[in-house]
């Protein structure tokens, strides 16, 4: 019997195909990734299989249960994580695990060895607010959530989008982990060593299923997808002085020192790699270095403003692009810009010439005045970081911008940046795609708030031996000592 079976399954909203006849199945206790763009289809079909979506059309068993007619027997046999974060984030870590316990009936005590290996690592952090916990201990907690009623099958949507890589190993230790206890798992991914991790995987594209097999040979089918060819290096650099400064740089949380008496600088024109696990001190440093937040010690300028005294200054001088917000979804394309040009000062002549050539780059002209949270996530963060160098700014910060986008739609972003840094326009880039890290021209990595390695990606591969700055990141991260909350 499988685990999971999949029998012609449709499902439209409006004009969107969302699955388009998808048919496969699972064996019980297998790894089974479920990868494809943005869009293809894959949440809608976690939300069918886990009883939260009706389907226009075939059938879906889980466990040999009819998530139709028998969704209450499915319900509880299922683990799901959803792609965004699924916890309480005013609730403690206690408060949440006891709050999934009683959804399914169960007592934290009674769950407790199905969770012992994964929640033991972040029960000494039990009154803590879930929304205060660092990206890779909030994934352990939503697994602990998911699992506490102990599941045989488990679901996971991008369960280690936004995670540092050395949480992402983790997070799959623990899974492979779990295989052991012949607990299936379905799991989708845009990171090709996870997917590699898998027993088996299926491509779902357009709502269609496209292939299924071993992964090395679905990436290979489709490799224009998930494999395209390497950027070439970039170096363009100029001299001078530097764009950025930073000397003996602190930041201090009461007895805290979330940045630790860092230095470094970032030339005009550069794309600089800033790196380090989740609760390293990036977020901490770069709020100082846009003008959120003050310094408690150290010099700093950028743009050539002082970052202690003159950080309304640089905030008018730089452009900003964030993961977890960037643009405003219930507006147009075109009020978007017209918004954030005005909050940059920009004359309203320039604004609309300006945003004719851009809507043309993009080709976006026919979605002018679609609405930005219409569009695929891949159109809306090349349309976030077109907004944020707008207004021709003298470097801008890019802080995780590629989160959960497919290799594909991640390498024609790079192009973007490889452009804006042509410019002259300085790229200060924090990722957690390793592969994004041999793109920059130099890179740093922080380790407990200090900034352990910096330099060229050849230079720090040779100097730590490593094949590639994914093992030059593990190497460095693994000898933290402060916990990553």
């Amino acid at each position: 019997m499988y685990a999971i079976e999949v029998k012609n399954v449709s499902k439209r909203y409006g004009a969107v195909q969302a699955l388009d006849d998808v048919s496969f199945s699972v064996k019980k206790g297998e790894v089974f990734g479920l990868i494809g763009p943005d869009g293809a289809g894959k949440t809608t079909l976690y939300r069918i299989l886990c009883t939260l979506l009706l389907p226009d059309a075939g059938s879906s068993f889980v466990d040999g249960f009819d998530v139709m007619s028998q969704m209450h027997e499915v319900r509880k046999r299922v683990g799901y994580m959803p792609g965004k974060f699924s916890l309480y984030q005013d609730l403690t870590v206690e408060e949440n695990l006891k709050f999934f316990a009683t959804l399914f009936g169960t007592t934290i005590d009674e769950g407790y060895d199905s969770i012992r290996a994964i929640y033991s690592q972040i029960e000494r952090f039990k009154d803590r607010r879930a929304g205060a916990l660092s990206g890779g201990m909030k994934q352990k907690l939503a697994l602990s959530c998911a699992l506490v009623h102990s599941p045989s099958v488990l679901f996971l949507d991008e369960p280690t989008t936004g995670v540092d890589p050395v949480s992402r190993k983790e997070l799959w230790d623990m899974l492979l982990m779990l295989r052991e206890r012949d607990i299936t798992i379905m799991a989708s991914t845009p990171y090709l060593d996870e997917v590699r991790r898998c027993d088996r995987v299926a491509f779902l594209h357009h709502g269609k299923m496209e292939g299924i097999g071993k992964p090395d040979v679905v990436l290979e089918q489709f490799r224009d997808i998930f494999m395209p060819e390497a950027l070439p290096l970039h170096g363009s650099a100029e001299g001078g002085s530097p764009i950025i400064s930073v000397s003996h740089l602190v930041k201090a949380f009461g007895s805290f020192h979330a940045v630790d008496d860092i230095s470094f600088t970032v030339q005009k024109g550069e794309i600089f790699g800033f790196l380090g696990a989740n609760g390293a001190g990036k977020t901490t440093a770069m709020h100082m270095l846009t003008g959120l937040n003050q310094p408690t010690s150290g010099t700093g300028t950028v743009v050539g403003y002082d970052i202690s005294t003159e950080y309304e200054q640089i905030k008018k001088h730089i452009g900003y692009m964030s993961q977890k917000f960037s643009l405003y979804e219930d507006l147009t394309v075109a009020e978007n810009i017209r918004l954030f040009a005005g909050i940059y000062g920009m004359k309203k002549k320039e604004v609309e010439r300006k945003m004719d050539e851009l809507l043309h780059q993009l080709k976006f002209e026919k979605h002018k005045n679609d609405l930005v949270g219409s569009l695929p996530l891949g159109w809306k963060q090349k349309l976030a970081f077109s907004v944020s160098i707008f207004h021709e700014p003298g470097v801008v910060f890019l802080d995780e911008p590629t989160g959960g986008v497919d290799p594909a739609t991640r390498h024609q972003f790079w192009e973007l940046i490889y452009e804006t840094a042509q410019r002259g326009i300085t790229v200060f880039v924090t990722t957690h795609y390793m592969d994004e890290a041999e793109y920059c021209d130099r890179i740093s990595i922080m380790v407990d708030g200090k900034i352990k390695a910096i330099g060229t990606p050849e230079e720090l591969k040779k100097e730590y031996h490593q094949p590639d700055i994914d093992g030059v990141f593990t190497l460095l991260a693994r000898q933290a000592t402060r916990s990553s909350d």
